[in-house]
């Protein structure tokens, strides 16, 4: 506590200007009041004069007796130069965040806050189409096509590493083109569709939204580890070289041309059209947008038959049906799949 506060009873120190001009205020005003003003009133003014004088009094002891008047204007001055100086830098690098962030909500925005897709059918057409979609790609590649390869007296293992990858490019056509004609027939009575439906335009501002996508790769591929260390392969599982990587081994330049038109032009093509382009939008009859892109991510991530595969597919889903509701176009999903199957192959090939 300060000297002033708490003062020697032998050497009392003189009082500060203040507090004599106080002491003579008060005396003043004490007289004027009984002379001037009736009892009742004296001791009310009295009163709250000796309540404000030991506030002041109070105060004047935690500013260890500094007047707030007897402080230098240039001391407050040299106080708020800094703080002028400093605060455009503060006040410009607040106002990047926010454009940052109101720019990161309007994207979610747009995708979370999307209209719905006008959907004409029910969900018994929408399980109807899955259902027919499922049962053909697994006929087709499993049993048609090999009976009439048997048929014409090969089969896939005697080939070599072109007749490989030109087996499985046709195999790929045959599925892909027996899901559109299921499609085509399931949806038949409800044409003429709406204008939003299976767009493909080279048109609009999706550029971004794909560059952006493929940003989200090495997450991609760092969920694929993630998924293995969660559920490892068992070691009673045997370990299969596909044809693709047999061919990528023996460095077949045309085997190796041709499973890149499989997994970049021809798969991405069939499983946007159903999962993004019929799936996804057919999904938003009875649910919000980014639940109808979680579910047809979560459909389109079980399609694969492949569960060491589940997170990085059902995140890479979510992605490319982000991209197709803010787009309502099925060419930005189709080239980010498209890019994401090439650098997948392009990792093996190393």
């Amino acid at each position: 506590m300060s000297t002033s506060c708490c003062p020697s009873l032998s050497h009392p120190p003189p009082p500060p200007p203040s507090l004599l001009s106080l002491s003579i205020s008060r005396v003043s005003v004490l007289k004027l009041s009984r002379t001037s003003f009736p009892h009742t009133r004296s001791l009310g003014v009295v009163d709250s004069l000796s309540r404000s004088s030991k506030n002041r009094l109070k105060f004047s002891c935690f500013r260890h007796e500094e007047s707030f008047s007897e402080i230098p204007q240039s001391e407050f001055v040299e106080d708020k130069l800094p703080e002028e100086l400093v605060r455009p830098e503060i006040d410009q690098s607040n106002a990047v965040k926010r454009d940052w962030v109101s720019s990161l909500r309007k994207a979610a925005d747009e995708v979370f806050g999307a209209n719905p897709w006008t959907v004409p059918w029910t969900a018994k057409t929408i399980i109807q189409v899955m259902l027919l979609w499922i049962a053909s790609f697994w006929l087709v590649g499993s049993w048609i096509i090999p009976f009439l390869a048997h048929t014409a007296g090969f089969r896939k293992e005697s080939l070599t590493y072109r007749g490989q990858a030109l087996y499985s490019l046709l195999t790929d056509m045959a599925e892909g083109l027996a899901g559109i004609a299921i499609l085509h027939r399931c949806l038949a009575s409800f044409h003429p569709l709406p204008s939003d439906w299976f767009s493909f335009s080279l048109e609009g501002k999706w550029h971004f939204d794909v560059g952006l996508g493929c940003l989200m790769f090495p997450l991609v591929n760092r969920l694929s580890q993630v998924n293995l260390n969660l559920l490892p392969i068992l070691p009673s599982t045997p370990v299969t070289v596909s044809s693709v990587e047999q061919s990528i081994v023996a460095r077949d330049p045309v085997a190796m041309a041709l499973y890149a038109v499989v997994v970049s032009v021809c798969a991405p093509i069939w499983e946007e059209i159903v999962f993004r382009g019929f799936l996804l939008p057919s999904l938003t009859k009875y649910m919000p947008v980014w639940c109808s892109i979680l579910v047809s991510s979560v459909a389109f991530a079980l399609a694969h038959f492949n569960v060491q595969r589940m997170l990085p597919l059902v995140f890479l889903g979510v992605v490319m049906g982000a991209v197709f509701a803010r787009s309502r176009n099925l060419l930005p999903s189709m080239l980010l799949h498209s890019l994401w199957n090439a650098f997948v192959f392009l990792d093996l090939m190393k």
